[in-house]
């Protein structure tokens, strides 16, 4: 972390409004928005430690280096489990959750952990993608580490147990020992005034809307300044310790009676979860993607269970999950069965949905409210699954509508994540309300690389130059912006109205912003963290910086 001459982060946001402000001084407001980085942006919103960075390694406090994956610092004690962490901070602890990688069952742990360590996995992975829509801390593949249940080990062998306290720094992504102290991070009333003067400069040129799964993530969104909600995943509803039982239910059902009954249920929490979301966001777009990832994702793992089940502790439960788990393993799970390939296989999920969708949106228009909903078909290749599940989606909202047809209006887009889908958008404009680019998955599918595992083949190629940026952190023009210029382009040939949007991480990136402005899409959606740095970054793409 090198030091940059004059005044950064909160010290220049103050100076260059109250120069911009001052009739005497030559400072035009332009001027401040040309000023002031999305880096120094970014600098007042997160904590930053109290040990400069060119102090650390010298100091003995660095462990590992890995990947920044969601800026900020946090001190805590290690913890190697998710329900021992809730416990812990339940009895008064600060906690780094460190795990070798996270899952969708780590969510309710790094819900209450101060900060997020991997030894595997990038910026696209999931411990990344939470961490970030939560603002909270995380280092991602540090691959120097061996994680397990119980410790960590460094690669000079020194072991790190729970209990013991570790700081991450998740913007150089450095992990250090012990504990560091930690700067209350200084949030100037400025940057409101900043930010308002960039949002007059883009608008109408390019909105900026969040990544947001949750009311509570959608009010912060909100406060943040977006303009909506570009990617609601409605599979983080399905997650914690009242949820995951009906989800597993369902996965389980063995008659199509069972099946119903579990749905029933999930649709009760999720029109609940959906109305929460569009109340926080009232009058503003929300698009609700479909449920996406593959269903073992909500099953234990399988050698968990096969443990136990070798050790005689399994029970029938416990058997009916193993059994589950091994029918629904794939090898290659993020190009197997799910997002609309799940829908295709298993319909009634997608219908209930939507159901309970239109229930939430009625009852806020009931409540006085105005919402404007969006549904997202996801991983679509082609256009005759688009139709088809469309279809679907038009006859579930018909139903729940009733009689109300003519007061809610339900757009329906796909999400474009892979090169095919990119090629054919133009096919997917026919039928389609909007597209969305969700560039994690179509930069994985290009570069054929696993977003999960690249980590220190990443370290390798950007040291010795054969790549000059991380393509999750920032999008590779060549290949991967090649594919959304023209998707974009076939799109609208055939659809000149059709809402563009992307809602990958580098919808948060200043450079990827600027690239999405010049291909002419509408829309940028990122992590709520994310959305002050994306407002002024397409400001900032606005007037040419």
């Amino acid at each position: 972390m090198t030091s940059v001459p004059g005044p950064r982060g909160a010290a220049l946001i103050r100076d260059v409004v109250a120069r911009a402000q001052d009739p005497i001084d030559s400072m035009t407001r332009v001027d401040a928005l040309l000023t002031v980085t999305p880096a120094d942006v970014e600098l007042v919103l997160h904590p930053q430690a109290q040990i400069p960075a060119d102090n650390r390694a010298e100091a003995g406090h660095v462990l590992a280096i890995g990947i920044g994956a969601s800026p900020g610092v946090a001190s805590g004690i290690a913890v190697f489990d998710t329900w021992r962490a809730m416990d812990l901070v339940d009895a008064g602890a600060r906690v780094i959750l460190v795990r070798p990688e996270t899952s969708p069952a780590d969510e309710p742990g790094m819900a209450v952990a101060d900060g997020v360590l991997t030894s595997r996995g990038g910026l696209a992975s999931h411990a990344a993608v939470v961490a970030r829509g939560r603002g909270l801390p995380a280092v991602c593949g540090a691959d120097s580490l061996v994680i397990d249940d119980e410790s960590l080990t460094t690669a000079t062998g020194l072991v790190v147990r729970e209990g013991d306290f570790i700081s991450i720094d998740g913007s150089s992504g450095e992990v250090l020992a012990g504990f560091v102290s930690v700067d209350d991070h200084d949030v100037p009333d400025e940057l409101a005034v900043l930010l308002g003067w960039a949002d007059e400069i883009r608008a109408g040129s390019i909105a900026v809307r969040a990544n947001a799964d949750t009311a509570a993530d959608a009010r912060l969104a909100r406060s943040f300044g977006a303009e909506g909600i570009g990617l609601c995943r409605t599979e983080h509803m399905f997650l914690g310790a009242d949820r995951l039982p009906l989800v597993q239910r369902m996965i389980l059902a063995d008659t199509p009676e069972v099946e119903a009954e579990a749905l029933s249920q999930l649709h009760v929490v999720q029109r609940s979860d959906f109305e929460g979301v569009l109340e926080a966001m009232d009058g503003l777009p929300v698009i609700f993607r479909l449920l996406d990832p593959p269903l073992h994702e909500f099953l234990p793992d399988v050698g968990d269970l096969e443990v136990a089940e070798a050790r005689g502790v399994l029970d029938d439960e416990g058997a009916n999950l193993l059994a589950a788990a091994r029918r629904w393993h794939e090898h290659n799970p993020m190009l197997g069965v799910r997002g609309v390939r799940l829908a295709i296989l298993k319909p009634n999920l997608y219908r209930m949905q939507v159901h309970a969708i239109v229930e939430a949106a009625l009852a806020r228009i009931d409540a006085g409210g105005s919402p404007q909903v969006n549904v997202m078909i996801p991983l679509v290749t082609a256009s005759a699954e688009l139709t088809l599940v469309r279809e679907w989606v038009i006859d579930e909202a018909a139903a729940a509508l009733g009689d109300r047809f003519g007061e809610l209006e339900l757009r329906i887009g796909a999400m474009v994540e892979t090169p095919r889908a990119a090629l054919l958008a133009g096919e997917f404009a026919n039928v389609a309300d909007f597209l969305s680019f969700g560039t994690n998955d179509l930069t994985q599918m290009t570069f054929g690389f696993s977003r999960d595992d690249v980590g220190r083949l990443l370290d390798n190629y950007l040291g010795q130059g054969l790549l000059l940026d991380d393509p999750f952190a920032t999008i590779d023009i060549a290949a991967v912006g090649e594919l959304v210029a023209l998707g974009a382009q076939r799109a609208r040939e055939q659809n000149p109205t059709i809402e563009l949007g992307v809602c990958g991480e580098h919808g948060g990136d200043p450079a990827s912003i600027a690239f999405f402005r010049s291909v002419g899409l509408s829309s940028v959606s990122c992590s709520p963290f994310r959305v002050p740095i994306a407002r002024l970054a397409a400001a900032r793409a606005c007037l040419g910086a």
